[in-house]
């Protein structure tokens, strides 16, 4: 009886561990990708690129926290009553205060990292930066939506 269970289990969390792995590779490689398209559209000099990227990864990580970190409320809240519908008002309005407070600091968080790269690179790559920005998120969404129809497909 003991050994189906432990068996199962053990199948289970070496699949995990897989899928796991699978998905921090393909964040990882995502994330090569994004640092070389935007080193390519920057054109930084090998002294603004030693000092733009440790700035530019914390921020980045700073940025990504914050964003996670509303996420895992609305998704507590939500899971606690089973959907949002289920919400009083009282709770959905903490969690909009919640958003818009978390809006200021991702908004402050940008603020100040302008203002230290501002300091390594021209005005006129910062934005090159944002355009850049974009411009991958576009592509590697269309690159997903392709691979996504491409699976349908089959």
């Amino acid at each position: 009886m003991k050994k189906p269970i432990i068996i199962t289990s053990i199948f289970l969390f070496c699949v995990l561990s897989i899928f796991g792995q699978v998905k921090k590779e393909s964040k990882e490689k995502i994330r090569t990708l994004k640092i070389a398209y935007i080193s390519n559209q920057l054109n930084l000099t090998p002294n603004e690129a030693e000092k733009f990227w440790p700035i530019y990864n914390a921020n980045d990580k700073e940025q990504h926290l914050l964003r996670i970190k509303f996420r895992s409320e609305i998704k507590k809240a939500t899971m606690e009553k089973g959907n949002i519908d289920k919400l009083s008002e009282e709770k959905a309005e903490k969690l909009l205060l919640l958003k818009l407070k978390n809006d200021k600091k991702i908004y402050e968080s940008k603020k100040d990292f302008i203002n230290k790269i501002q300091k390594i690179i021209s005005y006129k790559k910062i934005i090159k930066l944002k355009l850049a920005e974009i411009e991958f998120g576009r592509k590697i969404m269309n690159k997903y939506k392709k691979g996504n129809s491409n699976k349908r497909k089959k």
